[in-house]
């Protein structure tokens, strides 16, 4: 296979390296082009022009799928050797920098945005104006390696095994909420199992299980599969819903206050609310750590 000799590399011929490993990693033109931040046509004809100067076809397209063929694999395996010790390279440049200098890209559940970054984040941006962050909010769960994402926020006790853990504030307390004029016509709530005769809001987990209610008081611990007539995968519409009278819902505390301040919602069955393990920042430990993201620890540690 022709290869650019590595004296002569240009500017164009590292981003369409470049380029040809993001498709490569997302079987996808349009998920790379998102993650490159350019136009899906611009990327094709990027990877056009690459494999006309390499007179090489590295991808098989089809209308659904891109795979890559065997000289793309093995350039693939080769390409991200050299990346990674690119982006070694540079990052050890930057420790001598006083401030970081970067993009980081995060993969952070709902409530970890909401309750997490949404009150850390533009004080880690004022200070660090020199580091540009994109986040993707989702419950799913994602491999963040295989998308491309430098770090992601999850429940602690969810992070996958084979990341560097971080924990990010304080534990967690978890309750059953409901709105007053809900409870008031349904039947008195004095323990766990007495949720099984009410109206429950499910919750689907980002593993796409429907979620157990875990109930705990004085060590004694209960899981119960309640019912309901709506699932949902998301805090803020089970949250919604319950505050329009339309069930019991299952959520972080924080995630509510402001409405059980307000007396729109209630907490149901409080001797039992069972604290849980806090959020937790994981990345990938065999990889150099990204400019910015030990500063981006630092700032959402500071009020522990």
């Amino acid at each position: 296979m022709p290869v650019l000799p590595t004296a002569k590399l240009s500017r164009a011929d590292l981003a369409d390296l470049n380029a040809f490993l993001a498709v490569h990693h997302a079987r996808s033109f349009t998920k790379a082009a998102v993650e490159l931040g350019i136009t899906a046509s611009a990327l094709s004809q990027a990877i056009r022009n690459l494999e006309a100067r390499l007179g090489v076809r590295l991808l098989n397209r089809t209308s659904r799928t891109v795979s890559p063929t065997e000289a793309g694999g093995n350039l693939a395996k080769r390409l991200e050797v050299g990346f990674l010790e690119i982006g070694g390279a540079l990052a050890e440049v930057n420790r001598y920098r006083d401030r970081p200098v970067g993009r980081l890209r995060l993969n952070v559940l709902k409530d970890g945005a909401k309750l997490v970054l949404a009150r850390h984040l533009p004080r880690f941006l004022q200070r660090y104006p020199e580091v540009s962050v994109e986040v993707a909010v989702e419950d799913r769960m994602v491999d963040i390696v295989a998308a491309g994402f430098d770090a992601g926020i999850r429940y602690g006790g969810t992070v996958p095994e084979d990341f560097v853990a971080v924990r990010i504030g304080t534990p967690l307390r978890w309750v059953a909420v409901a709105a007053p004029r809900y409870l008031n016509r349904s039947p008195a709530i004095t323990a766990p199992e007495d949720l099984k005769a009410h109206n429950c809001i499910q919750i689907r987990t980002g593993q796409g299980t429907i979620y157990r209610w875990d109930f705990e008081k004085d060590g004694e611990r209960r899981a119960i599969e309640v019912p309901g007539q709506l699932c949902v995968n998301e805090t803020t519409l089970g949250v919604d819903i319950a505050v329009a009278g339309g069930g019991i819902t299952y959520c972080l505390e924080e995630r509510v206050r402001d409405e059980v301040g307000r007396g729109e919602l209630q907490i149901v069955l409080p001797d039992w609310a069972p604290t849980e393990p806090a959020f937790y920042l994981y990345y990938p430990g065999h990889r150099q750590v990204p400019p910015g993201l030990r500063e981006l620890i630092e700032v959402l540690r500071e009020e522990e």
